[in-house]
């Protein structure tokens, strides 16, 4: 069983055509995008998304988190939340969407991230800070960490460069993720993806605080275990200390689902580990079955 926590279906909804920001994303993730792209057609094609469901049912997927994404005030994108709910209502129980929702905007922020769980029936929060353009523990998230509180609900949290040229590699720094959960200690965060080239920094951060788990998508898995690739403590963690806060994802399309499911089993976990890894640590933070 495997609960992939970010994947990106491949139809128009989801892939908004003026993301011209995440240009640089192209070059860097190219070889990832071709394999992908040699499992699933790309955005739009007809059999695309035929392909993309029959990937989870070939590999015993049970869950797929969706995010939703409101960057509008900074870049004009919007995955709205109404087209994550109606994705998981028309695919079934399988697909959990997360609301996508801009700090920017205030108090609407806090509005539509309820209206996004009390009525689409979303399940987390999604915040992309280096699109945001402001750093994780700006004050503007707070109203946002409270609400999740309150509504008993993930939020999954953006801890590591990024590669837009638009924004600071400086807003996704896990540092900030501590002075968060300070004031914020029963906020249940996943950081993703896992801090490099603040690695270290960050399982400093989830070692001190018991609500941090790290979301491993859209790092290739193999790169987990080469030697000097700055990834290697998530595993030594991850096999030990911090096993129930290790959390799979395949990031598709900036990962093919085949490859990364083959390659996260093939890592030098415990069975039991891996199955925490790929499965019971995000059912549990999703409130899913044991």
């Amino acid at each position: 069983m495997i609960i992939d926590f970010g994947s990106r279906p491949p139809i128009p909804a989801f892939n908004p055509v003026n993301a011209s920001h995440l240009a640089n994303y192209d070059r860097v993730y190219s070889a990832s995008f071709d394999a992908a792209r040699a499992d699933v057609p790309g955005v739009g094609d007809t059999k695309a998304l035929d392909a993309y469901l029959k990937a989870y049912d070939d590999n015993d997927v049970r869950h797929v988190v969706l995010h939703g994404k409101d960057v509008e005030t900074t870049f004009g994108i919007k995955i709205k939340n109404e087209d994550v709910a109606s994705f998981c209502k028309e695919h079934g129980k399988r697909f959990i969407g997360f609301a996508g929702v801009d700090p920017h905007k205030g108090y609407k922020a806090v509005d539509d991230l309820k209206r996004a769980v009390n009525d689409l029936g979303l399940r987390g929060l999604n915040l992309q800070c280096f699109e945001h353009c402001i750093p994780i523990n700006d004050k503007k998230f707070y109203p946002l960490y409270a609400k999740c509180i309150e509504l008993d609900i993930p939020v999954g949290i953006h801890a590591s460069i990024n590669f837009s040229t638009k924004t600071l590699m400086e807003y996704g720094r896990p540092l900030a993720l501590d002075e968060v959960m300070v004031h914020f200690p029963e906020l249940k965060a996943v950081a993703i993806p896992p801090g490099w080239p603040w690695v270290q920094e960050l399982i400093g951060v989830a070692w001190r605080h018991k609500n941090v788990s790290i979301g491993l998508t859209p790092v290739r898995p193999k790169y987990l275990e080469t030697p000097e690739s700055g990834y290697g403590p998530l595993v030594q963690y991850g096999n030990s200390l911090l096993q129930d806060r290790m959390i799979f994802g395949t990031s598709y399309p900036l990962q093919p689902i085949q490859r990364t499911i083959d390659e996260t089993r093939a890592l030098s976990l415990k069975p039991e580990v891996q199955h925490k890894w790929m499965y019971s640590n995000a059912a549990r933070l999703l409130g899913l079955e044991s």
